[in-house]
């Protein structure tokens, strides 16, 4: 009996313990996943927390030089290179949208990408705001030499 309490709590303190504690943290150094669709392949890039561009920003400067447009499908990357595409899976109800990178942000821990108000329409989140995430870059395939 007091073997079996010694168990429980050994394994309640390695294992349940740090998944509850580390859930909504940002993945970065993951195992390479592939899809491919057509002429594209996707890597997986990066997991973590979306959120949206506020509708008063509205036509100011982008850091790419662009304006902001509310009604266009592009997003704001730490760190990739603008004009890169990038492929939000909404990880609370499946749905994605293919974005541009055209800014830098966000700048709030845990968060990873901010999207344009219509790419947030698309992935249903207008509601909730912030949204757990996948981001899948694009690569495009080398020709088979077969």
């Amino acid at each position: 009996m007091f073997n079996d309490r010694l168990r429980f709590f050994i394994l309640l303190f390695s294992v349940i313990i740090p998944v509850l504690c580390c859930r909504g943290q940002v993945q970065t150094n993951m195992e390479p996943v592939l899809i491919k669709t057509d002429s594209v392949q996707w890597q997986l890039y990066e997991k973590g927390q979306a959120t949206y561009y506020s509708s008063r920003t509205h036509g100011r400067m982008m850091a790419s030089g662009e304006r902001y447009d509310k009604n266009g499908l592009f997003c704001a990357h730490k760190k990739l290179p603008f004009g890169t595409k990038i492929r939000v899976v909404n990880k609370k109800n499946g749905k994605e949208v293919i974005v541009v990178v055209k800014d830098r942000g966000p700048f709030a821990k845990g968060r990873v990408i901010d999207l344009s108000n219509k790419a947030a329409e698309k992935v249903d989140m207008l509601r909730d705001g912030v949204v757990p995430v996948e981001l899948w870059i694009e690569k495009e395939l080398a020709e088979d030499r077969d």
